[in-house]
Order: structure tokens, then sequence, then C-alpha cells
């Protein structure tokens, strides 16, 4: 499914429109329609005006209590499904100062608790050394020192206990050149050091294993409450319920395949001789 921004903010207007107006015509009340739905009037009131987007659950729920025909029903979930989506694009990151970016994901990374990574392509920012991170933005067409420097600085998230982190990498991930040879063989000797953090476990998936779905997209899920993907363009983040249970769903499916502890160290270390000869 592919969204673009204006695609995203119409769909928001259009379900709080498409509600208010169905309610309307099937003579019910708020007071009503809220006590059919177990929520508050309040809440509903919120939705109707459009203050708060309400998931998945809440419209079904509003659709069944308003009797709705299959065909509108199927029309009204796709709606509630895009308006909780947002696209972030990459070229408004440039604009507003790609650093502003970074505290958005840092404040993310603080109000986690469990967080997953799947990085089939790159190593992401909390495990990577000063040189891969200045490289990885050379595309940026603006300055990015105070981007490594925030990204550094988030680093520091990943030493603190309370937290679980899972960081599932392909050998791809894990070998693209994306720096010198002795500066990747800091980098993967870096995955190792992380590796025996006692809250942070790092997989790898070698090149060969099967694994009956393929790796598409890099995404982050935090906790159960919102997932993030990466695309060339910008990034997709999904709140929605069902949206965010089927990337646990395909992460469960890779962290099934991966090598974890003195295994994914063993081939990690392999991995990184080729760098040093």
């Amino acid at each position: 499914m592919t969204f673009d921004s204006e695609q995203l903010g119409q769909s928001k207007a259009d379900l709080v429109e498409t509600l208010r107006t169905m309610r309307r015509r099937a003579s019910r009340t708020q007071v009503w329609l809220a006590q059919r739905c177990n929520m508050s009037q309040t809440k509903l009131s919120n939705i109707e005006t459009g203050r708060i987007t309400p998931g998945l659950i809440d419209v079904e729920l509003i659709l069944r209590a308003l009797e709705a025909p299959p065909e509108l029903v199927t029309e009204v979930a796709t709606l509630a499904r895009l308006a909780n989506t947002e696209w972030q694009g990459k070229r408004a990151s440039w604009r507003r100062g790609l650093e502003k970016r970074q505290a958005e994901l840092a404040g993310l990374e603080v109000e986690a608790t469990t967080l997953r990574y799947f990085l089939p392509a790159m190593v992401t920012g909390l495990l990577a050394t000063p040189e891969y991170i200045r490289a990885s933005l050379g595309h940026s067409p603006v300055d990015v020192s105070k981007t490594v420097a925030r990204k550094l600085e988030r680093q520091a998230i990943i030493y603190d206990n309370a937290k679980r982190f899972t960081f599932l990498l392909t050998e791809q991930a894990v070998r693209w050149a994306v720096v010198a040879r002795a500066e990747m063989a800091a980098q993967i000797d870096r995955l190792v050091s992380i590796s025996h953090l006692p809250n942070v476990r790092i997989g790898v998936i070698p090149l060969g294993t099967f694994v009956g779905r393929g790796p598409l997209n890099t995404f982050t899920v935090y906790d159960q409450r919102l997932a993030t993907v990466e695309t060339f363009t910008g990034r997709i983040v999904f709140q929605d319920a069902r949206d965010i249970a089927e990337h646990l769903e395909v992460f469960g499916l890779y962290e099934d395949h991966a090598l974890f502890g003195d295994e994914a160290r063993a081939a990690l270390g392999e991995w990184g001789m080729t760098y040093r000869s």
C-alpha cells in the first residue's frame, strides 16, 4: 500500500464526516450511540469533531451499533486504517532540520520499554560508530553535524537496564560497506561489544537462511503501540493495533531464524575478518 500526505490528511476528515453523518441518518443521539459502544459521550463527541482519531475497534463498534451495510463497513474501515497512519517525508525533515527528527526518536525511545528493530539493509544509529553515522547521512543535502551529535547522544538509551532491545540484522546489513574497510571492521566489533549488554539481544540472519517472507523494509516496533517503517523517501508511522500486530508477527518470524549469543558473535567475527585482510 502506498500513501501520500494529502491522502492521509483527507482520510481523517472523511472518516469524521462519515461517522457523524451515519449517526444522524440513523436518527440516533450521541448518548445512545456512546452507551451502545461502551464509550463515554465525551469520547464520541471528540471523535465526531475530529479532536481524536478513532481506532479500528472504535469504528467497528460504531458501525455495528448503527447496523451499517457490509459495503459501507469495508469503506469506513479503510478510512480508519488510513487515519491511523502518518507519513513523514524526508524532504520535510530536511527543511525543518534532521536533528529535530532525532529529538522525536529519542522521545519514542524514552517512552517505550520493549523496542524491536528489523534491519535488512544497514546498521541503525543506536548501534553505529560515529564514522558510520556520518557516512550514512552523506546523501543529505544539509549540514548533518548536529544530527550526528544527536544520534550519538541517543545511544545512551541502550544502557538503560529498564528497557529491552532486540535488533535483528541480515548479513547484508552487517556487511554493506558504508565506510572504509578498517572502519567497517570497527563497526562490526561494536556490534559484538553491544551484544554482551544484559538488556540487548542482537540477532543476525546469515545469507542462505531459508525464510519464507522477504525482508522488504527496515522497521521498528515500540512496545505494542506504534511501528515505524522506513522507505527511500520517508517513513510511515502506524498506530493502528492491527498494523502493529502484523509487524510483530513478521518480526517474530525473522527472530525465529536468527542467530543470537555466541552463535551471532561467531558469525559477526567471521564477517569482520573479511574487512581485516
